[in-house]
């Protein structure tokens, strides 16, 4: 039942960061040319797990900090894009070498709605949650260092 109110949470919390309040997030494309060797910084993605090849995946990148990271409107860039598949991969480009954090969130049904039951989740470190942290794990467990190059990770979904 923990787990279960954990991931619920974790939706809700990706849902309620999703809005763009501020100048500062900017929607870009999925270019994956812009993570191949030699170009960065940027953070290749590999998400996996997808519960289902339908509806929309939204990637957002933010700063690993205690004051932007999950904050609403805070998203550095962000991606949203159809699935097309279980797993799929996504080049996010960073502005300057740094911490950072990554979030995903699966629109199953691409409805753009929450949908506790249904609509799934991500982080970068794959932190484990709980009803304890309310979905939202703390900064320092997400945050990733990039440098000048890209920096790959993987960020398996969950659900209910």
């Amino acid at each position: 039942m923990l787990k279960f109110a954990a991931i619920a949470a974790l939706s809700t919390a990706m849902l309620a960061t999703a809005a763009p309040v501020y100048a500062g997030g900017k929607k870009i494309g999925n270019n994956l040319a812009k993570c191949q060797t030699g170009n960065g910084p940027a953070v290749l993605v590999k998400v996996n797990g997808l519960k289902a090849a339908t509806g929309k995946i939204r990637v957002q990148s933010y700063r690993g900090t205690k004051s932007e990271w999950l904050k609403k409107g805070r998203w550095l860039h962000r991606i949203d894009v159809p699935v097309t598949g279980r797993q799929m991969t996504f080049c996010m480009p960073i502005e300057q070498i740094g911490t950072y954090g990554i979030a995903v969130r699966h629109d199953i049904n691409g409805n753009g709605k929450t949908e506790i039951s249904k609509d799934g989740g991500g982080m970068s470190n794959n932190p484990s949650i709980n009803i304890f942290n309310l979905g939202k794990p703390s900064y320092k467990k997400t945050a990733i260092s990039v440098g000048n190059g890209v920096k790959a990770i993987n960020i398996r979904m969950r659900y209910m």
